[in-house]
């Protein structure tokens, strides 16, 4: 009631401009969030709750486990922060995303993160900066500290072109980047303090992120937080492919671990 003795109605917060198009058979939204392309999959009848999963990078690539997801009611969700390699400009641009998926289109304040490679670095980051908005991460062949990949100081091949590029929207050049501790394998605690669980899937043979300087170290360190990781290994696999032929592992973890939110 307002001083003047009207009711005041809440109305629903505007639909902004988009596109529909479809995805695997799916209705797929295609809008702009903080000047970024984004875009959501809706399965045909949502699940209670409204839950979703958050690819932060490939979207569209191995996706046999998000299909498996939209067919549980599940919706699927990217924005396009490509070559920001999980900088704190990238997490800014997420941060908006989030709140236009959470607000306009009433989905679970709870996501769950996939991050694939590189998508790695803004899954782990996202997280640790918003630990109380993830449910669990599932990353898959996931880069964990841009000192592996793209700079390539440890066993990995790296990537000249990325690195210049990672630098850049981090605002470092080589010295700081070595002594920098904001990556993924440095900064466990918050999420290991929000219990968030992790799964990870990964090919034993990566030369390209290697397993012993990204997967490995995270596991080693976030179960001496406390943290529940589980690490799922091909054995002669190498980077590609991605996710397993069979996803049910994968959907078994994400639902057992966002049915208690």
């Amino acid at each position: 009631m307002l001083a003047n003795g009207t009711t005041q109605v809440k109305t629903a917060p505007p639909v902004p401009p988009m596109a529909t198009n479809t995805w695997h058979g799916f209705c797929q939204l295609t809008f702009s969030v903080d000047g970024r392309d984004g875009l959501l999959v809706c399965p045909s009848a949502p699940a209670a709750g409204k839950p979703w999963i958050w690819r932060t990078e490939f979207f569209g690539h191995e996706p046999q486990g998000d299909l498996a997801l939209l067919s549980n009611g599940w919706h699927v969700a990217y924005v396009n922060v490509q070559n920001l390699y999980g900088a704190p400009v990238a997490l800014d641009h997420m941060d908006r995303f989030y709140e236009e998926l959470t607000g306009t289109y009433q989905l679970s304040p709870k996501a769950v993160l996939e991050g694939f490679s590189r998508g790695g670095l803004f899954a782990f980051n996202w997280a640790a900066r918003h630990p109380d908005r993830v449910a669990c991460l599932y990353v898959d062949a996931p880069v964990c500290d841009f000192k592996s990949w793209p700079a390539g100081w440890g066993q990995g091949k790296g990537s000249a072109n990325d690195w210049a590029r990672c630098k850049a929207v981090y605002g470092l050049d080589d010295p700081a980047a070595r002594a920098y501790r904001g990556n993924p394998v440095d900064n466990l605690a918050p999420l290991a303090q929000a219990h968030i669980p992790i799964l990870s899937v990964c090919g034993e043979a990566d030369v390209d992120v290697p397993m012993a300087e990204n997967t490995r170290l995270v596991e080693e360190r976030y179960k001496k937080l406390g943290g529940e990781i589980l690490v799922i290994s091909k054995p002669g696999v190498a980077h590609h492919p991605h996710s397993l032929r069979d996803p049910q592992p994968i959907v078994d973890f994400i639902l057992q671990h966002t049915n208690r939110h």
